[in-house]
């Protein structure tokens, strides 16, 4: 084995300093990372304070422990003269990309921290620390730049600032673009693969490229829309995201309910209608309450003291029934309500969510469900109102006609 080495000119005792090194650069990397790192996170954990959970999910403490190795590297160089120049000029570039990530992750960290103190309401800080996070993120950058060619970073500096007017002008969408995706990037605003409406694109579908000029979106007829990245950051967008992660799909459609159908229940009404299930309880509670209500009322007029009506027996009938339907989720905004009256009836609105996100499975919850009520609506002797159409005036003059003929 010697001999080979003496024959391809590698110095055996160079080789043995070097894995000597390599080794304690192991050591210097692994005892911190795998023991002193696990205490701390033990010692977070049973900590009260929250400052301390926040840094450690935002894995302030990794980065502290990457450092050690360095150490052991630049004191071993000195083993190695020939190398020391580059070896040097990696150290410091990976130093640079280090501290750069810690200030970010710390930034984040006391954004986070400082946002669950009230004040953060009315004096956010978070444009203020990405502001900073751009700063470094440029500063690092031409560190990195400075330590591989071997310059000064004023060097650098002061030439760009020589040609700052000439590239702000050439690069003027390059810039406006690499900045919002910054802002995107940093606010979190979109991912590829979420569902996003631009309005004035055209694009109402899903993320499947980010670049540093465009967001490319192919649209569920299938189209693919190419958006300037910048266009998401100077308007504004929806983003289906949160419908996703919630797991639940607002349903909100209104029947819009003739006016001159609405009307007071008789004790009739009220025998017939204590034939639907879901109604029994609601009716039978509504009658004790509405007879220990007008114990006092005199006047036999229908005004007079309470009374049920069709159109709230009606609102209180799709309550239970989309109460007993398993694929709306209770748990999500539950709601049956009156909006103002307009000249095309009483909208009578449902807003509930469905527990199945997928559009074809929604489209299908929230057709049956309309499906029902529009059939249901006669039985509480309520009409939807519908504009006059041309079998309704038809219908009418054929009325017309025979009364003519009879009279």
């Amino acid at each position: 084995m010697i001999e080979i080495l003496s024959y391809m000119n590698i110095p055996l005792e160079g080789l043995i300093k070097a894995g000597v090194i390599l080794f304690f650069v192991f050591l210097a990397y692994a005892v911190p990372r795998f023991f002193i790192l696990r205490l701390i996170h033990a010692a977070v954990k049973r900590s009260a304070a929250e400052w301390d959970d926040v840094f450690l999910k935002n894995k302030v403490f990794n980065i502290v422990f990457t450092l050690p190795p360095v150490f052991v590297i630049h004191y071993g160089m000195q083993f190695f003269p020939a190398f020391e120049t580059p070896l040097i000029r990696l150290l410091n570039v990976y130093i640079t990309v280090m501290i750069v990530v810690f200030a970010r992750r710390l930034l984040r960290s006391a954004v986070e921290v400082y946002e669950q103190f009230p004040v953060a309401v009315t004096r956010p800080i978070k444009g203020y620390v990405q502001l900073i996070e751009i700063f470094l993120f440029i500063m690092g950058a031409i560190l990195v730049v400075c330590f591989f060619l071997g310059k000064s970073p004023w060097a650098i500096l002061s030439g760009i600032g020589a040609m700052t007017a000439i590239i702000m002008l050439v690069f003027k969408d390059t810039i406006m673009n690499f900045v919002a995706s910054l802002l995107i990037i940093f606010n979190d605003l979109v991912h590829v693969g979420d569902w996003i409406e631009v309005p004035g694109t055209g694009a109402d579908g899903t993320v499947t490229e980010m670049a540093l000029h465009t967001v490319k979106v192919k649209n569920f007829d299938n189209t693919i829309v190419t958006i300037p990245t910048h266009k998401l950051i100077d308007g504004s967008f929806r983003n289906w995201r949160g419908m996703r992660e919630s797991g639940g799909r607002r349903i909100r459609r209104s029947i819009l309910i003739d006016q001159k159908s609405i009307r007071f229940l008789t004790e009739q009404d009220i025998k017939n209608l204590e034939r639907i299930d879901v109604l029994r309880d609601y009716l039978q509670r509504k009658k004790d309450e509405l007879a220990e209500a007008n114990k006092c009322v005199s006047g036999e007029c229908s005004v007079n003291g309470r009374r049920l009506t069709n159109i709230g027996t009606f609102r209180a009938y799709i309550l239970e029934y989309l109460r007993q339907k398993k694929e709306i989720d209770k748990s999500m905004t539950f709601l049956v309500r009156q909006l103002a009256p307009t000249a095309e009836g009483l909208p009578l609105e449902v807003y509930v969510f469905s527990n199945d996100i997928n559009w074809v499975s929604y489209e299908g919850i929230q057709s049956d469900i309309f499906d029902h009520l529009l059939a249901a609506v006669r039985e509480f002797d309520l009409r939807v109102f519908q504009n006059p159409s041309g079998y309704d005036i038809s219908d009418l003059a054929d009325k017309l006609s025979i009364k003519q003929i009879n009279g």
